[in-house]
């Protein structure tokens, strides 16, 4: 069902001073701040050639990027996102076998204007997935 990583998700205390990180120590081709309020975080996207980094920063007081930050003040990887075709088939198929989707279970439109999801962390392994309609 799963397609290709599009993208690793890191959420950072300084977005400038991550794009600088990638941008300069790392040579990567780095994007353009971008706010997603529906989502309430501001990112950029890291172009690498066989995916993507995106970096995650808190945008407004209720972003649920805060509480991370706040139990990881150094940033880290916040979240990794998968590809599927179809992305109501994918989450009715993930509730059938007792996966939990975040939210009330409709998909938003994410960063790259896709729909997207959100899969419950203890059902991955601590890791919370994202789903991205391609």
């Amino acid at each position: 069902m799963i397609g290709r990583l599009n993208h690793v998700a890191i959420a950072v205390p300084d977005l400038e001073a991550a794009a600088a990180q990638y941008r300069n120590a790392l040579g990567a081709k780095v994007g353009a701040p971008q706010d997603e309020p529906d989502h309430g975080v501001t990112v950029i996207f890291i172009e690498l050639p066989n995916t993507k980094i995106e970096l995650l920063f808190p945008l407004g007081d209720n972003s649920p990027i805060n509480g991370f930050l706040e139990k990881n003040p150094s940033g880290g990887i916040h979240h990794i996102c998968y590809e599927v075709d179809d992305i109501i088939a994918a989450r009715d198929h993930l509730q059938q076998t007792g996966a939990r989707v975040l939210g009330t279970g409709e998909p938003k439109i994410g960063a790259h204007g896709k729909p997207v999801l959100f899969l419950h962390p203890k059902d991955f392994n601590g890791c919370l997935v994202e789903l991205e309609q391609v």
